[in-house]
């Protein structure tokens, strides 16, 4: 950037008067673009009321072309609504031709923006940003302007355009009457707040960034970098235009996006909304099991036994045991005489249709089946084919009888996956499935951490349970349902409204491509702080994307999952295939300053030194500040300094506790009713940003676990402006 500077000395110098004059310009363009956007949105909603009248008389066919005209117009209304502050955020002045090589001459001019418009003759007023015309502002840079001049980034309120940051690409081809306004649109982003939910970097993506999200839609993109690279971004604008690009593939089949907790999920359910885009699900890894929302983790030491692919084996040997109190034999009286299996025939029973992969409710019917064969074999045994009815007749006597209805109760129930995960608080159980595979100790670890309401609902359920929940609800699988009866959604409170042929159809088509609330046969699949998932989880998230494309974001140096690195490699390569892979990496940090990213560098590398860190690009001046207090002031010193950065920074303050003591420092701050604190664990910070970061006792979340010292690196990466540390140890530094 400097260089730049000085090879444009002979442009025109820029005053007050001639940035307002700049902003002026860009006001009037963006003026142009709201009132067309309003009269699009106008003609819109003028076809979608006009197809409501094309069917009220004519031919049948009509009907058809109103269906199609009231879905599409509803479409693009809908799109059209998505609009906020940012609608326009971009200019490119770009190099056009000149009969004379020695004299510049510039060409077209592109405004970038949220969706696509045209005015009346069909001209561009705004170029949607995942068009390929839009791709130069995200990729073009000094060494290669791709026929940039001048990239402009444009800040707005509303409606109402209160900045703009210039970067000059290709100073040779600049006339000399162009302005060039700010310090460079980068470095401008990163100072401003983050707000509540995640920045949008749309306007902002750089080279590398835009390589990530623009690389070939099928097979896997993986996107690796270090703290406030934008590994998140890229992967929600990466989201965002595969929608764009092939929107039948992916919006028909859906895009999920795992994040590693309910905090994270909800810092960036806001970006793609603001992209256009609503027809993405937002998980966290705590909630990809229907019914489940979990949010505790377990310990260290339980969360690397669960999370083990020696668990599956473990599982997979749980559904084949009789459930606990199950009867060991069947004794039923038939015309007089005793009918009776014996727990080996029951054995040989069980073996037979789970010995090869059957699944234990899916095929109740048949056990109840193989059990009536094998009563009616010995009652033409004992009392000889005369005396017996046909098989299907007898079936149908005994079927019916109390006793047998509740024998199979007994000796074959349906199964939900909690209560087979909770036959494990059974040491002597979990011993015997885990004979071969499990230590002494994890096994006693395991059946502690089910015990008691471990498994039982609610907050019970750990986040590292909810991979098991899933392993075992695969291996269960689900018993036959009936028919599933869609109400009409026509009639209400009993009586049926007057409908016409396209109301009828589109109801039915929302049946069609109605999903099911475990669906999973997505698209494209997202796994963000990928770094983190342990082998059970890659295994629950790999069951959703047999089909999928993937991009798969993280960082090594962040890891908190401590299990064993073969494990997961092994269980990621399963989930992900033999998919064609596409590695990015990240190498700026735009989130901290080159200040506060020099404390957590210097945390990590003093057990890591080899690491491969990102370059924080920007300076502050602002030192991040170490309190060290007596134990008994702590949380008088949290709270005071959770009130200063409140009071310096203009956006997010985010205060970051051991997971212990999370709950105790919300206490402490309890009284500060800022909206824009947040208190976070330690695990619930990854992914997160603020524009100020509180971290409480660093020294125990160093001792918290085993990647203690790579958890307290990301905690210390958090903020955009200003980092306190407050605690009673300094010997973390």
């Amino acid at each position: 950037m400097r260089s730049t500077r000085r090879r444009v000395s002979r442009l025109a110098p820029v005053t007050d008067t001639g940035a307002a004059e700049e902003i002026a310009a860009e006001q009037r363009h963006v003026d142009r673009v709201y009132a067309r956007l309003e009269v699009i949105k106008r003609e819109t909603a003028e076809i979608e009321a006009a197809g409501y009248q094309i069917a009220a008389a004519g031919p049948p066919g009509s009907l058809v072309e109103r269906d199609a005209m009231v879905y599409h117009a509803a479409r693009r209304r809908r799109i059209l609504d998505a609009e906020h502050e940012g609608l326009v955020f971009g200019r490119l002045d770009l190099r056009g031709a000149s009969p004379d090589p020695t004299s510049p001459a510039t060409g077209e001019v592109r405004y970038v923006g949220r969706i696509g418009l045209r005015d009346t003759d069909a001209h561009a007023l705004v170029i949607d940003w995942r068009a390929p015309a839009a791709a130069p502002f995200y990729r073009a840079t000094p060494v290669d302007p791709m026929d940039v001049i001048r990239r402009r980034l444009i800040q707005s309120s509303g409606e109402v355009v209160t900045g703009i940051e210039d970067d000059l690409l290709d100073p040779d081809a600049a006339p000399p009457d162009m302005r060039i306004v700010g310090d460079g649109a980068l470095v401008a982003a990163l100072t401003r707040t983050t707000g509540t939910g995640m920045r949008d970097i749309v306007a902002t993506i750089q080279k590398e960034q835009d390589e990530a999200i623009r690389s070939p839609a099928l097979g896997v993109t993986v996107v690796r970098g270090g703290p406030g690279t934008g590994k998140t971004a890229v992967a929600l604008h990466r989201a965002a235009y595969l929608l764009y690009s092939d929107r039948q593939r992916f919006a028909g089949g859906g895009v999920l996006v795992v994040g590693p907790s309910p905090v994270f999920v909800s810092y960036i359910s806001r970006v793609l909304p603001s992209l256009g885009e609503d027809d993405v699900t937002l998980a966290s890894l705590g909630s990809l099991v229907v019914g489940v929302e979990a949010t505790r983790h377990d310990p260290d030491a339980v969360a690397t036994v669960k999370g083990s692919l020696r668990m599956a084996r473990v599982l997979a040997r749980a559904v084949r045991d009789n459930a606990p109190g199950a009867p060991h034999e069947l004794r039923l009286l038939y015309r007089g005489t005793l009918l009776r299996l014996t727990g080996n025939e029951l054995s040989g029973v069980r073996h037979t249709l789970l010995g090869g992969g059957g699944k234990r409710n899916a095929v109740r019917p048949k056990a109840a089946g193989h059990l009536l064969d094998a009563l009616w074999r010995q009652a033409v045994s004992v009392l000889g084919a005369s005396s017996v009815p046909a098989r299907e007749e007898f079936a149908a006597d005994i079927a019916e009888r109390r006793e047998f209805i509740g024998f199979m109760r007994g000796w074959w129930p349906r199964l939900r996956p909690r209560d087979v995960l909770r036959w494990l608080a059974d040491p002597e159980r979990t011993r015997r499935y885990a004979n071969g595979m499990l230590s002494g100790d994890e096994v006693a670890t395991l059946s502690r951490s089910l015990g008691g309401d471990g498994v039982s609902g609610g907050d019970g359920v750990s986040v590292e349970d909810v991979a098991l929940l899933d392993e075992l609800d695969e291996l269960l699988g689900t018993p036959p349902a009936p028919p599933r009866r869609h109400a009409d959604p026509f009639t209400v409170q009993g009586v049926r409204e007057v409908t016409t042929y396209a109301d009828r159809m589109a109801a039915a088509r929302g049946v069609a491509f109605e999903r099911p609330a475990d669906y999973r046969e997505y698209a494209h699949i997202v796994v963000d702080e990928s770094q983190d998932v342990s082998p059970m989880q890659w295994r629950m998230v790999g069951r959703r994307g047999e089909y999928a494309s993937w991009t798969v974001v993280g960082d090594p140096a962040q890891a908190a999952w401590a299990g064993d690195p073969a494990e997961t490699a092994k269980a990621r390569d399963a989930a992900l295939g033999t998919r064609r892979r596409s590695e990015h990496l990240l190498t700026t940090n735009y989130r901290n300053s080159a200040e506060i990213f020099a404390v957590a560098a210097d945390v990590v590398r003093k057990t890591e030194p080899d690491l491969d860190l990102p370059v924080a690009v920007r300076r502050t001046g602002v030192a991040p500040r170490h309190v060290v207090v007596a134990p008994a002031a702590l949380a008088g010193a949290v709270r005071d300094a959770t009130v200063d950065l409140l009071g310096e920074v203009e956006g997010t303050v985010g205060v970051i506790a051991t997971q212990a003591t999370r709950d105790e420092v919300a206490a402490w701050l309890a009284a500060v009713t800022d909206p824009r604190l947040q208190v976070v664990t330690s695990l619930e910070a990854k992914g997160m940003e603020y524009d100020g970061v509180l971290v409480v006792e660093p020294a125990a979340i160093l001792d918290e676990s085993p990647a203690g010292r790579r958890t307290l690196y990301v905690a210390l990466s958090r903020a955009t402006q200003r980092l306190t540390t407050v605690g009673t140890d300094d010997s973390w530094r």
